[in-house]
Order: structure tokens, then C-alpha cells, then sequence
């Protein structure tokens, strides 16, 4: 999540006798169980950069409208195919153990190392540095 200097954000279902079930799915992968459990237990807001330094959001300098545009461009610079298996792969490691999650990083390195993408960088990144050295 984006954000500029003085957003606020909060979870405050709990005032009303809800439950935040589906954002607390998605606070108990982020940040730590205790943390978790204040927030919506509490329903009370917090800063922009309490939120960052909580890992929940990113927060942007002034003017927020070109650091979106410069963000999401520097995003969509990136390959598809990489962006594709780390996103899945982030989500998988989080009901693997350790040695489960090695063994499906190694795979993902293999998957990754066979697109063309990954080739094309290689190439990109070897011509770069034959130039330098």
C-alpha cells in the first residue's frame, strides 16, 4: 500500500462488534501476532509512518501523485515472469518449514532461470560488465 506524509489508517470493525476476518488474514502474514491483535482489537488508527515502520505501507515523499507514478513505473519496468514466481513464491513460503521452503526456492530458481527474461538479464548484466572490467 502507498500512502503520503499524514495518512491514517485503522481497522475499526471492532467498534461496531465486527471482525476484520479477511484484513486480519492479511496483518497476521505481515506483522507480528501481538501487533496484529492490538490494531483490530483496539480499532484505533495509526499513522502513516507508524504504518510503514510496521511494514503495512509505503510511505512517499511530496508530490505524492509523481512519486505514485515514478513507483509504479519503476514497477513495471520489471520483468513479469520474476515478478510472477515471487509473488507466489512469497505466499507458499509462508506454510512451508525451512527446509520444504529451500527445497521450493531452489525450484523457483530453476523455473526462473528458464525464461527468457531471466536469459535476457543475464546477457544484459554480463555485456555490462565485459564494458567496465
Amino acid at each position: 500500500m502507498l500512502a503520503q506524509e499524514g495518512a491514517e489508517i485503522g481497522y475499526p470493525e471492532v467498534h461496531l462488534g465486527f471482525v476484520p476476518a479477511l484484513v486480519m488474514t492479511m496483518l497476521r502474514r505481515k506483522i507480528p501476532e501481538a501487533v496484529a491483535f492490538e490494531l483490530v482489537t483496539r480499532g484505533e488508527r495509526i499513522g502513516a509512518r507508524e504504518a510503514e515502520r510496521l511494514g503495512l505501507m509505503r510511505v512517499l515523499p511530496d508530490p505524492f501523485e509523481a512519486a505514485v507514478e515514478r513507483y509504479l513505473a519503476e514497477l513495471a519496468a520489471r520483468p513479469p515472469s520474476a515478478v510472477a514466481l515471487i509473488k507466489s513464491l512469497l505466499y507458499e513460503l509462508a506454510d512451508l518449514d525451512f527446509d520444504a521452503g529451500m527445497e521450493r526456492a531452489a525450484q523457483v530458481n530453476v523455473e526462473a532461470r528458464m525464461t527468457e527474461a531471466c536469459r535476457e538479464g543475464v546477457r544484459a548484466f554480463l555485456e555490462k560488465s565485459r564494458r567496465r572490467g
